[in-house]
């Protein structure tokens, strides 16, 4: 049947009816005044969402752009920096650093397992002449189903007293606490496609006075990102170049529908679905790819044994039309992902479940009853 894609990928995630409508009206001039009023609207949102009376600044780009305006605006050639490397996206910061000419230590550790916070304090206490500049983090890392432990990281950080706090939270905001003004995050970025329920195409970076500081003496080149532009045209409710009209309509109402919702709520929804799809992998003796202390709201891992993971995401898709995500560099075929964030509810949850059991039992996988994964889920999900 045509249209019935479901997608349980960490992005682009699923899109509420009233965002897609949103987005069909017909484009207005993004100097009138009608998009000064939704930038006001979206503005004040984003400053809810981020839990910050900070900047929050919006770009036409993925959640690898905001990063990267993230990274450049606020350091200088040369400068040393820290960065978190567990999964693709800890690794690309790296190759973002890199390829500015920053100085880079990584803090590495298996894909699969959490950054150990302890690795980032010795280095942060043996910086005795204050040479970090930046310690950055994938706060979910996306690859593996990892939810790093950012606010011990963090904690570390702002010990060192120089460094600045850049974070990747393009598949935990919107899907997890993330509370930068009590944390003090200086630099947060995050992408439309992800908890924001909308297609790709918008960036989003928070920036702290302490950022704005650093930014007065950075010396890396920027022109399109250069978010000091984006901020003095923010203060007007506009921006300094053609925004993705649209998008903002579409972004406007997804703000309010999360409003509605409330963080608390949005936050239990994504820790009751992480639960369920983990239960379920269990109750269908599928193997988990992280631990459960550091599991990612946003996406589940999982290693099949018994059966081939790419074997298993080609079925669901042509026999069920859900989309699920596979692994990436050296985990490509030996894991598939389950994303469960964003305008994700209950009943996709057991949907994919069940069509995951029917998968598995047509592939031979017979270490587990039938149904179990099913119960294992609703047991979680009806509390």
């Amino acid at each position: 049947m045509d249209d019935k894609l479901m997608l349980m990928i960490p992005g682009p995630t699923p899109v509420p009816e009233q965002v897609l409508l949103a987005m069909a009206k017909h484009p207005i001039g993004h100097r009138s005044g009608d998009f000064n009023k939704i930038m006001a609207e979206v503005t004040e949102g984003l400053k809810w969402l981020h839990q910050t009376q900070n900047d929050v600044l919006v770009l036409a780009s993925s959640g690898t752009g905001a990063m990267e305006a993230g990274i450049i605006n606020f350091l200088s050639p040369g400068d040393r920096v820290l960065v978190g490397n567990n999964g693709k996206f800890g690794e690309r910061w790296g190759e973002v650093c890199e390829a500015y000419g920053l100085t880079v230590q990584a803090i590495t550790a298996e894909w699969g397992k959490p950054l150990d916070p302890e690795q980032f304090r010795a280095a942060l206490e043996a910086d005795t002449n204050k040479e970090i500049r930046a310690v950055i983090i994938t706060h979910s890392e996306t690859s593996t189903g990892v939810l790093n432990d950012l606010e011990a990281i963090n904690r570390h950080v702002k010990a060192h007293g120089q460094a600045l706090m850049i974070v990747d939270a393009v598949t935990s905001l919107g899907a997890v606490n993330v509370p930068i003004d009590e944390w003090g995050l200086d630099v947060v970025a995050s992408g439309s496609q992800k908890g924001y329920m909308l297609p790709p195409g918008l960036g989003f970076v928070s920036v702290s006075a302490k950022a704005w500081d650093a930014y007065k003496t950075a010396k890396l080149p920027r022109f399109y990102l250069d978010l000091g532009k984006y901020r003095k045209d923010a203060a007007k409710n506009s921006t300094p170049f053609t925004p993705p009209v649209n998008l903002f309509f579409g972004l406007q109402a997804a703000l309010r529908i999360m409003k509605a919702e409330g963080l608390e709520n949005i936050f239990a929804r994504h820790q009751r679905q992480m639960q369920a799809t983990r239960a379920a992998m269990r109750a269908c003796d599928l193997p988990l790819f992280a631990p459960d202390e550091a599991a990612s709201p946003a996406i589940t891992a999982v290693m099949p044994q018994s059966v081939d993971a790419e074997q298993i995401r080609s079925a669901m898709r042509k026999r069920f039309d859900i989309a699920l995500a596979g692994g990436q560099d050296h985990l490509k075929g030996k894991i598939f992902r389950v994303g469960h964030l964003g305008f994700v509810s209950d009943r996709d949850i057991l949907t994919a479940i069940a069509a995951l059991e029917a998968t598995l039992q047509d592939l031979g996988h017979q270490t587990f009853t039938s149904g179990a994964g099913v119960a294992a889920a609703a047991k979680v999900l009806i509390g």
